[in-house]
Order: C-alpha cells, then structure tokens, then sequence
C-alpha cells in the first residue's frame, strides 16, 4: 500500500462520499474512485459500500482505517521532526479550509507553493471557524483560512478573500424579485434562511443575523450543531420556493435550472476570509503560502 492511497480512503470516509473528498484532496473524482478501487483489488476486500446518498466503510473498511489513520499519524510526525533540521521548511504543512473559500485563489497558492517549496507536502482538512481554532491552539493546524479574526497576540492574521454574497432563490421567484441591482435583501421577507449552526463560527454568524435583522428579516432557529450545509441541501431547500440561500457570485457548484443566484441590491453582505497562523512560527514554508495569497482590495 502506498501512503497517497491511504490518504485517499481516510479521505473518503472521513468526508462519507467521493465528491467531497476529491475537493478535500485537489484531485478529479474520477481519479479518487480509481485510487481506492485499486487498494480495494490489491487487498482483495470490499472496503467501501457505495449508495446514492453516499459511502460508508464495510467491516473491513472500519479496520483499515485505524490502521491508515495510525500509519499517516506516524509518517507526519516523522516529517515535522525532520523539518526541524530542514531550515523552517520542508515537511507536512496542514492547511484548514472552510466549505466554498474559491479555487481560483487557493489553487494558484498552493501551485506557488509547491514550486518554491517541492519538498513540502500539504495535508487539507475542511474545518469550519471554531474546528480550525481549536485545532490551531492544539497544534494540529500550521495554518488556518478563518471567516472571522481572531483576538489577541497568539497568532498574526491576513486578510485573503472579500465576497460580496448574493442569493439563491428558486427560479420564478428570483425572476419576480429582481431588480435593476438585484434583489433587495428585505423582499426576501418570509422566507426560511437556511443558516449554518452558530457553533461554526459565532462572530460571522452573529454579523449574518444582524444584518438580517436590520432589514426586516427573521433569522429563524440556530441550526443544529454538527450540521453541514452542504451545496445539495441548499439547492433542493431553495427550489421548493420557501427558502433562500446566501452565496458569492462563483459559488463552485453547478445551478440546476430551477434556482438561480441574483446580487443583492446594495451588497449588504460581505464575507471575509482571513488566514491565520501561530505568530511564533518561523516556517519558510508557511511564509511562501502566506505570502501567495492576494491581499484583496478594500470596498
């Protein structure tokens, strides 16, 4: 077994389907499937059962993946050993990412990164707000992709991404709504706001709801802890007619035609990303994807 088929079924598991862990790995979904079918022949086990709504691991699959996760476990902790030796580089450097931080940013990063950094090797994980905190204060992050900053002196902080967030509606709705600058955001008065649990990330959340309320909007119920807010969710609540979703304007997930995304007229909402990293580190590595990243312009 190879360390990078491994990774890839933990992956998998750990995300419950192959669309999310090929965008939890950078990799096509086509090629991930094949990746673990080959452990799969080589092994000569089932590992996965694969249904509509997702994958679980069989009997097998369930023991593998404490033996992988210990196996992985050990491989990085050998590389941040050796780092140490290496000049601040080199070695395991693990990013968190947040659900919809766009591609057209992380990737061209992550790219300038591997080229001034080869010996460097990334591990992701799609944490939210509050996770990627806690992970970074244990010292399970190196760095963080955070939708609200901080307090204090622990960690040094750059803004990396500003979004301008719009709304998904069903089609005929949106079509009745619009205007000419989009949608204003008190007409979609009545309507459930399908929001992610507060516990993700409080402060941005706190900024949500109000705003919301400041244009005439009822937040409605905190969303269970622990739920995802997955894209399909968002879609199959939004084309119902009696939800609305909020979004960037290249929201990485295709729109079936019975939902449409719309601006919304004035840009009342707007999302920010920050990276976050512990202010003591001194890695070469870290500085390099640091340094990547687009500082986005204010307004």
């Amino acid at each position: 077994m190879e360390l990078r088929e491994l990774h890839a079924f933990v992956a998998v598991v750990e995300e419950g389907g192959f669309s999310a862990a090929a965008r939890r790995l950078h990799v096509s979904q086509p090629a991930l499937s094949q990746t673990v079918g080959g452990l799969e022949r080589q092994l000569r086990v089932k590992l996965l059962v694969r249904s509509s709504t997702g994958v679980r691991a069989t009997d097998a699959g369930a023991a593998l993946l404490g033996e992988a996760r210990a196996v992985l476990a050990r491989h990085d902790q050998a590389l941040r050993r050796m780092a140490r030796f290496a000049g601040g580089g080199g070695g395991v450097l693990r990013i968190g990412i947040p659900l919809e931080f766009p591609s057209r940013l992380l990737t061209p990063a992550l790219g300038e990164l591997a080229e001034a950094c080869p010996d460097t090797r990334v591990q992701a994980r799609h944490l939210s707000t509050t996770e990627q905190l806690s992970a970074l204060h244990d010292g399970e992050l190196d760095v963080g992709l955070l939708r609200e900053r901080p307090i204090g002196q622990e960690f040094d902080a750059m803004l990396v991404n500003r979004e301008e967030l719009g709304v998904l509606l069903a089609a005929p709705q949106a079509a009745e709504l619009s205007g000419p600058e989009g949608i204003a955001l008190d007409a979609l008065a009545g309507l459930e706001w399908l929001a992610f649990p507060r516990a993700d990330s409080p402060a941005w959340y706190d900024e949500l709801t109000a705003i919301l309320r400041s244009h005439g909007l009822d937040p409605g119920a905190q969303a269970p802890q622990g739920q995802r807010l997955i894209a399909e969710v968002k879609l199959a609540a939004v084309s119902a007619g009696q939800a609305f979703a909020l979004a960037p304007p290249d929201w990485p997930h295709p729109i079936p035609g019975n939902v449409a995304w719309s601006p919304l007229a004035g840009r009342p909402i707007v999302r920010r990303t920050w990276a976050v990293w512990p202010a003591a580190s001194r890695r070469q590595d870290l500085g390099r994807l640091i340094a990547a990243f687009e500082q986005p312009s204010p307004g």
